[in-house]
Order: C-alpha cells, then sequence, then structure tokens
C-alpha cells in the first residue's frame, strides 16, 4: 500500500509541481511550495476526518499518509532550491521561501483539521 501511494503521490507532486512552475515562472519556487502547503492541508484533513471522526482501517492510513502524501510532499527539495537560492546570494528569497512554507504548511494543516473536523 506504501508502495502504490507512494507511487501516486509522486507522479501528483511532478504534474502538479510542474504546472504551477510552467504559470508561475522561475524566480520563486512556487511549485514546491504549492505541493508543500496543498500536502498539509491534505494531512489536516485525513487526521481529522480520517484518524478523528471515522475509523479508516490502517491500510487506507497507511495508503494516503506514509505513501500518498509522504511522497507528494517535498521537504528535501524545499531545502535543495533554499540552499541554491544561498548559493545564488539570494539570502531573502530564500528566507522568505523557508519561513513562508513553514508558517504556511502549519496553517494549511490546520485549516485543513477544522474544515476536516466539519464533516
Amino acid at each position: 500500500m506504501v508502495g502504490l501511494g507512494g507511487f501516486l503521490g509522486s507522479v501528483m507532486r511532478y504534474w502538479i509541481g510542474g504546472l504551477v512552475m510552467d504559470r508561475a515562472g522561475t524566480t520563486f519556487p512556487w511549485g514546491t511550495f504549492a505541493i508543500n502547503i496543498s500536502g498539509s492541508f491534505m494531512m489536516g484533513i485525513l487526521f481529522a476526518v480520517a484518524l478523528e471522526r471515522f475509523a479508516v482501517g490502517e491500510g487506507t492510513r497507511i495508503f494516503l499518509a506514509i505513501g500518498f502524501l509522504g511522497a507528494y510532499t517535498t521537504f528535501s527539495t524545499l531545502m535543495l532550491e533554499s540552499y541554491t537560492m544561498l548559493e545564488a546570494g539570494k539570502f531573502l528569497l530564500a528566507g522568505v521561501d523557508i519561513a513562508a512554507s513553514v508558517v504556511m504548511g502549519f496553517f494549511a494543516f490546520y485549516l485543513g483539521l477544522v474544515l476536516g473536523r466539519l464533516v
């Protein structure tokens, strides 16, 4: 289940991240940012719906949380892109990327959690 979820999550990450970058440009890593924020939002919904509200089986939880969302989100890419910006002397942009990803990621998770609890 983890492998199948990981396959689907990584394909979605590649597709959505590329789509966002094609439309937003390459000055800021918007693709990775969008993936990490949307993944945090989905994890909040999953936590509220699958773990708090309904008795979802372990296989489904593993498929979604570890497989799909584990492959979909991309913390290591955030670190690589931030390092690349630092190497290029774009210190402010790298700091904004890291701070915004962490802060917005938390708020996206929390929003997903709140909305998931309304189900």
